[in-house]
């Protein structure tokens, strides 16, 4: 897979609103085909690591902040104000496979599958290396209308 972008560090730090220790996302890696990469390198003081793994809901906090990224990146291209976003729900999420270990490269690809009032439903998948580890859909609100209230 080639990448259309590389986007880490302060920058990414611009397109979701997570911060250390909670930023779950490394690397923005673009938008092609209408699916977004990003990724993350598991570290071993990542709060979602205990016993030596990556656990379950770090999976899924890392898929929810590469929808994130995603958003974020769409709306600074445009010149928009990146808003806010809000898991609705998470649903027909399944994982396969051994949890990440720390020095595990994680990519995740995202799709928009619908698009409606403020609202995104989603479909992620989470992969090490050709491994798939998870897969699931969610409803995702953002807040478009944050900057206007201000």
């Amino acid at each position: 897979m080639e990448y259309t972008e590389h986007i880490e560090g302060q920058e990414l730090l611009e397109l979701v609103p997570q911060r250390p220790p909670m930023l779950m996302v490394d690397q923005f890696l673009g938008i092609s085909d209408g699916v977004s990469w990003s990724g993350l390198t598991v570290r071993p003081d990542n709060v979602f690591c205990t016993g030596g793994v990556f656990a379950a809901p770090g999976i899924v906090e890392h898929m929810a902040q590469s929808a994130a990224a995603r958003a974020g990146y769409s709306f600074r291209k445009d010149g928009c104000p990146v808003p806010l976003g809000f898991v609705a729900s998470i649903e027909k999420m399944h994982f396969s496979g051994s949890l990440p270990r720390p020095g595990d490269s994680l990519r995740t690809s995202v799709e928009v599958v619908a698009d409606i009032f403020g609202m995104s439903l989603v479909h992620a998948v989470c992969w090490r290396g050709e491994e798939v580890l998870a897969e699931g859909d969610m409803k995702i609100y953002l807040d478009t209308e944050r900057d206007e209230k201000a």
